[in-house]
């Protein structure tokens, strides 16, 4: 497939020689590459098929890089990616030593901010905007572009209540309303209404019209009514008028000939703007628009069939682990409730919402609500789950330990995403919830090592009076048959699963069966941990007083993480043994394969082998068997 008129664009300023006419190819051609691209790499595609217009419009009115694009949440600037000088790029995306999926510093100018994480963009333009001013760039533009859904997070609020009272800033906020359909205002006449109200005439009328009537306090009142009044016949303005911002829209965000004057009106403007745009996910694709969820984040499929399920069966998930004893507990426990903040699919929460809807419960892109949410359910003696990222949880860090660990309150925390998450990369890997929840009084924390664990320990956290963790990987596990009941453990009791001779690896969650691999060449001893707070002392001290050195292993972070556990544990009793942990250094790690990625931190069984012998050089290794010398 050829593309003559967007392979002629190796940045913006290619862009911006076009006539106005010849940018709707452009923007034909660059939904086609999309498609074709992603197709061959996976990725996010319903979210960018639907900022085509936009990402043109933008950067053919605006002077990037100077004037600054900030992508809230990121999973939409593959157009920008393209249009910046990174088309050829696109064919590593998301692979190891390729591109990244959303925005990042390092790789280019054109990215201002790095994104992923939702509802930054506002705060981080204003804080471009006041820099501009204070370093007299009066004329440089500071874009955000965040989606309807990131806008329910209280710090999109925040940062707008912020800007409305920091003078001699150029700040725009476009609102990409991308809800599954166009509302009614959308259409020619709300045009000629945002074009209207974009203008330099609209605006110095009504400055003018202030400076007279501020004589006139009971006037200029009433004026203030018949505007807010007029304005709400087209478009839901009042709050951000309020909020000190000039409020455009809404306009259909794939109509270049309503963006591009809306969006020269509104750089020759400058302050505090706000554009609503109405765009559709997966526009030009129909098998996107009519399924946006499924073609959100696909793997590798044919653009001429769509995303076939796959004949073979496969192994079942940690997520789906998760999402069948949800429903099976909530069968037999009716206090349970299920709470998510916008992650229902990506959870495993679609069966429990159908079976159980008045007990579930999607509080939006607000992880900090859903926390004290939860906590709240909790305190009137119902059991919240709450399902979420460990990287999300991070956002909520503050209400976990105050409105929940601080009052003992039941509330469970089902941490999907714990570890490295392959192709999102460092911003949504979930390698640091063990080093942060660790530190938190009252709080129980269980890493089960395969998916019929994940179940037992749901189980034994979910009947924990108290706040508790269960933390799980993306995707697949061993294999483990995973049983029906419900059964439970004890709190802070492992197992022993192989007894060997000299050195005992303590394993803390999946990595346990690439530990027993690696046992099977040194001959040691393998310990099913399951929990590392409380850390299970008795099998610690059998193990110390059977053993020469220990081995911690974790999918997270060495610092602060479960060997630390096990180290402050042997230190308090004076205890001196020799100790490798194995874990995740001290540095972000980039996306790529997840096996890839392990591999290359030395955390599958061939690299755990490695780290003992090199670790342990004393011990003689004889036909790949540990003896003693």
């Amino acid at each position: 497939m050829t593309y003559p008129v967007l392979e002629q664009i190796n940045s913006p300023a290619d862009l911006r020689t076009l006539e106005p006419r010849a940018l709707t190819q452009v923007a034909d051609q660059l939904r086609a590459f999309i498609l074709q691209s992603v197709a061959k790499t996976g990725g996010h595609l319903s979210s960018n098929l639907g900022t085509v217009e936009l990402t043109v419009a933008l950067h053919y009115v605006f002077n990037t890089p100077d004037d600054r694009i900030v992508w809230d949440v990121g999973h939409q600037s593959y157009p920008h990616k393209i249009l910046t000088g990174r088309r050829e790029a696109m064919a590593q995306l998301r692979h190891f030593g390729g591109i990244s999926g959303f925005p990042k510093r390092s790789e280019s100018a054109y990215d201002a901010f790095g994104t992923a994480h939702s509802s930054t963009s506002i705060s981080a333009v204003l804080g471009m905007a006041v820099a501009s001013r204070n370093l007299g760039k009066s004329g440089r533009q500071h874009i955000a572009v965040i989606g309807d859904g990131a806008m329910t997070a209280g710090m999109a609020f925040e940062a707008l209540n912020n800007a409305g009272v920091t003078p001699g800033v150029n700040v725009l906020v476009i609102l990409n309303d991308n809800d599954m359909s166009i509302s009614p205002p959308v259409g020619a006449l709300n045009h000629y209404f945002a074009r209207l109200m974009s203008g330099r005439f609209y605006a110095a009328a009504k400055n003018m019209g202030r400076a007279v009537l501020q004589h006139m306090p009971p006037v200029l009142e009433l004026a203030r009514r018949v505007e807010g009044h007029a304005k709400g016949l087209v478009s839901p303005a009042t709050l951000f008028e309020e909020l000190g911002f000039n409020y455009v829209g809404p306009i259909d965000g794939h109509d270049l000939d309503a963006l591009l004057p809306t969006l020269q009106n509104l750089r020759q403007l400058g302050g505090l703007q706000f554009l609503h745009v109405v765009t559709k996910k997966g526009q030009g694709y129909k098998l996107a628009e009519a399924d946006p969820v499924l073609y959100h984040g696909p793997g590798k499929f044919d653009p001429s069939v769509g995303i076939q399920k796959s004949k073979a069966p496969a192994r079942q998930t940690f997520t789906q682990v998760f999402g069948r004893w949800l429903c099976d507990m909530a069968r037999q426990d009716d206090r349970l409730v299920g709470i998510t903040p916008a992650m229902r699919e990506g959870s495993g929460m679609v069966e429990f919402h159908r079976e159980f809807p008045e007990r579930y419960f999607d509080v939006g892109i607000a992880e900090q609500h859903a926390v004290t949410f939860a906590g709240g359910v909790a305190c009137e003696g119902l059991k919240p789950v709450v399902a979420i990222y460990s990287t999300f949880l991070q956002r909520g860090y503050d209400q976990l330990i105050h409105d929940v660990a601080l009052q003992d309150l039941d509330v469970t925390f089902a941490l999907d995403r714990a570890g490295l998450v392959g192709a999102d990369g460092a911003t949504h890997a979930g390698n640091y919830d063990i080093a942060f929840l660790r530190c938190i009084p009252n709080m129980v924390i269980a890493t089960p090592s395969d998916e019929n664990e994940t179940r037992l320990l749901l189980s034994t956290c979910y009947h924990y009076n108290g706040p508790a963790s269960v933390r799980y990987p993306r995707g697949a596990g061993c294999g483990a048959e995973v049983s029906s009941a419900l059964d439970t453990v004890e709190i802070g009791k492992g197992r022993l699963l192989r007894q060997g001779r000299r050195i005992a690896i303590l394993g803390f969650g999946t990595l346990v069966p690439a530990a027993l691999q690696a046992a099977e060449s040194l001959d040691a001893s393998v310990a099913d941990m399951r929990f590392v707070k409380p850390l299970d002392h008795a099998l610690v001290d059998e193990l110390v007083a059977s053993h020469d050195a220990l081995v911690t292993l974790e999918e997270g972070a060495i610092m602060g993480g479960a060997g630390s556990a096990v180290l402050e544990y042997l230190s308090a009793k004076g205890v001196q043994v020799p100790v490798l942990q194995l874990g995740l250094p001290d540095e972000f790690i980039d996306h790529g394969d997840q096996a890839l990625l392990l591999k290359m931190q030395g955390l599958d069984a061939d690299g755990i082998v490695h780290a003992i012998r090199q670790r342990f050089p004393e011990f003689d290794f004889v036909q790949d068997k540990l003896v003693s010398r």
